[in-house]
């Protein structure tokens, strides 16, 4: 009894300990370039159009940076996403702020709705949390710009994150938007040889590409998973 308390407490220790991520050097130095060339680009032209005086960032979009730039396979990092998902969760925001008097109240309703109204219009983007909670506690310059600060900077600075990524990643050889248009579509029923894929083999497919945001763990157990239900649907008809 002991000794299964001793590991189960090692395994939960050890699931503490981060994966290593399954991409290449390649990957990792695109990924960090795309990033800050996005940012700074996006910074210069909203400070070209907006001018001093003007708030012409706010940090949220460096989260969204990395995701567009780190991850641009990822369902969370389409232009859809970044546009929709914070325009809609600052708009979110503002309203609350003004509708709402306490802050903490105000908080918790804003990510609430705002996650919500994300499902529901296929433009989840996690940085939109922080783009609503900015809103509420950015400070008096922001509250002073009421629903202003929809359209600029949230709204510009997310359109030209959005434009330079996917100008930057199909530079870089990369598939962004990665979502298929219809004409794009890949039949249902793929000609693969019954061949069994290793832990190994897995491993090097994902080294060689994009950055997949999902465990090669997890992965795995989908491709298994998909064998097992391929192998039942094959019983059934035989």
């Amino acid at each position: 009894m002991k000794t299964q308390w001793i590991e189960r407490v090692k395994v939960g220790c050890a699931r503490l300990w981060p994966h290593p991520l399954a991409v290449g050097k390649r990957e990792m130095l695109i990924s960090s370039v795309g990033a800050g060339l996005g940012l700074m680009l996006a910074g210069w032209i909203s400070h070209f159009i907006l001018g001093e005086v003007n708030l012409w960032f706010i940090a949220p979009m460096g989260a969204s940076a990395v995701l567009l730039f780190g991850v641009p396979n990822s369902p969370l990092a389409q232009p859809w996403s970044i546009v929709g998902g914070n325009a809609l969760a600052a708009t979110v925001g503002v309203c609350a702020g003004l509708l709402i008097p306490d802050p903490g109240l105000a908080c918790g309703v804003a990510a609430a709705v705002a996650i919500g109204l994300m499902f529901k219009l296929r433009c989840l983007h996690p940085p939109g949390g922080a783009v609503a909670l900015t809103a509420i506690l950015g400070g008096p310059g922001i509250h002073q710009m009421g629903y202003h600060f929809v359209l600029y900077p949230v709204l510009l600075n997310s359109v030209l994150l959005a434009a330079l990524a996917i100008l930057f990643n199909n530079l870089a050889g990369r598939r962004y938007p990665h979502a298929l248009a219809p004409a794009e579509a890949k039949p249902a029923n793929l000609p693969i040889d019954a061949v069994s894929i290793t832990r190994a083999d897995l491993h090097e497919a994902l080294m060689e590409g994009d950055l997949f945001d999902i465990d090669e763990d997890d992965l795995q157990e989908i491709l298994l998973r998909a064998e097992q239900l391929a192998h039942q649907r094959q019983s059934k008809t035989a």
